[in-house]
């Protein structure tokens, strides 16, 4: 056998039964029990889960231009530790991700890089400055192959720009990524607005604010025939509102991050900064709105937004802190952790809502992109193994990225990835860069 064999000895695919998982030259050569691996490298994964390569739909990895908080490297080593192989890359770089040039720098970086594969997101507007589209046909067709557009971050306040967008992108079987906050209700906003945000003086940002824009663009979706995905959802008006998107049969989807499941408004009487994010952190009744949600597939999928600070940026006021969280190494713990161990889901439906559903809104599910897809027989071989009966202490200083800002730091969470392999390729083993 090639040197380039791996089998994956015993482990639950999808969390049901045992079996053997050969991985020869970058796909799936078998799967089952009794597989012949003679000359393989062994992987023994008695206990562990077999998950096929997560898919993160939502990273900023800052570079061009941040390079002090996050590199593509370094973001997409992070990608690698949390199970991911592949991530697409927000916009909201410097310069701005708006030029089929720019893509190709990002795209290439992550080619060069090798741990997960780079899938940019193109900006909807030059600039992220909201008043004329972007390059969009430019981008789709560059060598990055963008189907992604959004200018997260920022708004497309601006409907008949946002119809525009949505017009554009259907002759490419694009989707645009909206960041629903409505920018006057949400003028100088630093928190949740609730009673809370009243008693520790910090300006309220309506849940309204989320969920006008939403209401808004699944209309506009409906009418030009388009697809629209809905980033960092968190309200329960906004799970309601999708909900009914689908029920009419609307190409809507949405996501969820992880710190939306897990953690609540109360945490920001600390004033800590790590705490401070865009879209904010709610309630516990808009935790359990959008946990239900995720179960019951109205949100479509976990996207980890993940955002990485220097320490200057989060480390001072509140006022004057970035918004953001780190969320790429700790994203399935917590997925565990909220809906796996409260029996919301399985780890088929972890499987669904990380990896296939993320593919498919990507468009990197096809054969030759090779994420998202079965753990079969032919199959590119993406794998990630996960120990689900591990525990750990978050410990940002021993992060793969470049930043510290994780909101965990300190909380013990369940599970942990053992294994990641891109085509086959191990990238993380025994829970380490390889």
């Amino acid at each position: 056998m090639s040197e380039q064999t791996m089998m994956i000895k015993g482990a639950r695919v999808l969390g049901g039964d045992q079996a053997d998982i050969l991985l020869r030259d970058g796909v799936i050569a078998e799967v089952g029990t009794g597989v012949d691996a003679t000359g393989a490298r062994m992987v023994d994964a008695d206990g562990l889960v077999a998950l096929p390569g997560l898919v993160d739909l939502h990273t900023h990895l800052r570079e061009p231009g941040r390079e002090d908080a996050e590199t593509v490297a370094t973001g997409t080593q992070a990608a690698a530790l949390g199970g991911f192989t592949a991530v697409h890359s927000m916009a909201n770089t410097d310069p701005v991700a708006d030029t089929a040039g720019v893509v190709e720098q990002v795209w290439r970086l992550g080619r060069e890089a090798g741990y997960a594969d780079v899938r940019p997101v193109g900006a909807v507007t030059v600039g992220l400055g909201g008043e004329r589209l972007a390059e969009l046909g430019a981008m789709a067709d560059s060598a990055a192959g963008v189907r992604v557009f959004s200018d997260d971050g920022h708004c497309v306040s601006d409907a008949v720009l946002m119809r525009r967008a949505l017009e554009y992108v259907k002759a490419f079987d694009g989707v645009v990524a909206q960041h629903a906050q409505e920018p006057r209700l949400t003028e100088g906003a630093q928190m949740n607005e609730s009673e809370l945000s009243g008693r520790l003086g910090l300006r309220g940002w309506p849940c309204v604010a989320e969920e006008a824009v939403i209401a808004r663009d699944v209309l506009l979706a409906a009418h030009v025939g388009s697809r629209l995905h809905v980033c960092h959802l968190s309200t329960r008006g906004s799970v309601e509102i999708i909900r009914l998107a689908k029920e009419r049969g609307l190409p809507v989807t949405a996501e969820v991050t992880p710190h939306h499941l897990l953690l609540t408004e109360e945490l920001v009487a600390t004033y800590d900064a790590r705490y401070k994010v865009n879209p904010p952190l709610r309630t516990a009744d808009d935790v359990a709105a959008v946990r239900a949600g995720l179960a019951d597939g109205t949100i479509d999928i976990v996207a980890t937004d993940h955002a990485p600070h220097p320490v200057e940026d989060k480390e001072c006021e509140w006022d004057a802190a970035a918004f953001g969280m780190l969320g790429l190494e700790t994203a399935l713990s917590v997925v565990q952790h909220t809906m796996v161990d409260t029996r919301l889901l399985d780890w088929a439906g972890v499987a669904e809502r990380m990896s296939f559903a993320p593919a498919r809104i990507g468009r990197c599910d096809t054969p030759e992109s090779g994420h998202g897809r079965r753990l079969a027989v032919g199959e590119p071989a993406n794998v990630t193994l996960v120990d689900p009966s591990a525990a750990r202490t978050i410990d940002p200083a021993a992060s793969a990225s470049l930043s510290r800002n994780s909101p965990y730091e300190g909380m013990k969470l369940p599970g942990a990835v053992v294994a990641t392999f891109l085509r086959g390729r191990p990238t993380v083993q025994d829970g380490a860069l390889t």
